[in-house]
């Protein structure tokens, strides 16, 4: 089975820090290869693969500046349907976009729907609703005008995130700095459950950062930034908890699954897939606000972190996923 993955090139596949398209392409490209599949992986031309790598892009757009981002994604997706007919199956992590090129070939195209932007983007997904295959991250980002294959958690590689069953006491925030993500709300929370906060993660919105994060940095509350790989390993299993204080539906959440696999709880706020990713009162739990947060964080001692490492093994593992899409795969071929 020859498999062709287009990867986003607004990162380098895998990410050095922030890029989860990036790195979901990435660990199924990888777990594909694993699986002894003849695997291509449209990317930037800095990617690292076991598999053969494509590209006509040297870097990311959001590394080189210089790029115009419209340019390079017509480029990108292009290389790929240009040799379209050379794989059994094209599977596509980029959006609504490649989506105008599918009924120009006759290999069949899956697509992961890794989120909605806007209402606006259905109207592609809508008119390729019967010619292509879309899968689901969460049920709860499933549109109701949409057909599904089926829903495929978010696999993480498990060997990069290593058990803490003795973390350290402060908070972790670790996500976009936006407000969509709740900076502002976590730092209340650990303000009011007087408890050290470290914010981990690139600044999205300049402004919000400046008004609502940055007034309240101290020794207690610390912004670090941008966290690679292994700094995001030890930040995760050393955290007491993380904060997930989301303000809209968010189609999964990578750190709460790579929180849990460490063994960290999460208190996120019960919208979007959070009900799907964290089993309330066993792996975390799921608030309402940040009144509910405070009282959530005065309870994880009766949290078992084995317990959160098993349940994000059983779920949201690489192996899991990549067994999922093979046999998406076939239900296609």
């Amino acid at each position: 089975m020859k498999i062709a993955v287009l990867a986003p090139v607004a990162w380098r596949t895998p990410p050095r820090h922030y890029g989860p398209w990036e790195q979901m392409a990435s660990n199924l490209t990888e777990g594909l290869v694993r699986q002894g599949l003849d695997v291509t992986l449209f990317a930037t031309g800095d990617s690292v693969t076991a598999g053969k790598l494509d590209a006509v892009i040297a870097q990311g757009y959001e590394e080189d500046r210089t790029q115009d981002a419209k340019v390079v994604e017509c480029l990108h997706i292009s290389n790929l349907m240009e040799q379209a007919g050379e794989f059994d199956l094209i599977h596509n992590h980029y959006d609504f976009l490649p989506l105008s090129y599918s009924r120009l070939s006759k290999t069949p195209f899956i697509t992961t729907i890794h989120g909605f932007s806007s209402e606006k983007i259905l109207a592609v997904y809508q008119k390729y609703n019967v010619h292509g295959h879309y899968v689901s991250i969460s049920n709860a980002n499933r549109h109701p005008s949409l057909n599904y294959l089926s829903t495929i958690y978010n696999g993480i590689e498990t060997k990069n995130f290593d058990f803490n069953d003795s973390p350290d006491d402060y908070l972790l925030f670790f996500g976009r700095i936006h407000p969509d993500k709740g900076t502002a709300e976590a730092i209340q929370i650990a303000l009011q459950s007087k408890k050290r906060l470290i914010i981990a993660g690139i600044v999205q919105d300049a402004n919000y950062f400046r008004e609502k994060v940055e007034p309240y940095l101290n020794g207690d509350i610390e912004f670090i930034g941008a966290a690679g790989p292994e700094q995001r390993n030890e930040l995760l299993g050393n955290a007491s908890a993380l904060l997930h204080p989301i303000n809209f539906e968010e189609p999964f959440g990578l750190s709460v699954a790579e929180a849990m696999l460490c063994g960290t709880p999460v208190i996120a706020f019960n919208k979007g897939a959070m009900p799907e990713l964290i089993k309330d009162r066993e792996t975390g739990f799921l608030v309402k606000d940040t009144v509910e947060a405070v009282a959530a964080v005065a309870e994880l001692k009766g949290i078992e972190r084995s317990g959160c490492r098993d349940w994000a093994l059983s779920q949201f593992s690489q192996e899991k996923m990549v067994a999922d899409y093979i046999d998406s795969y076939h239900k296609i071929l």
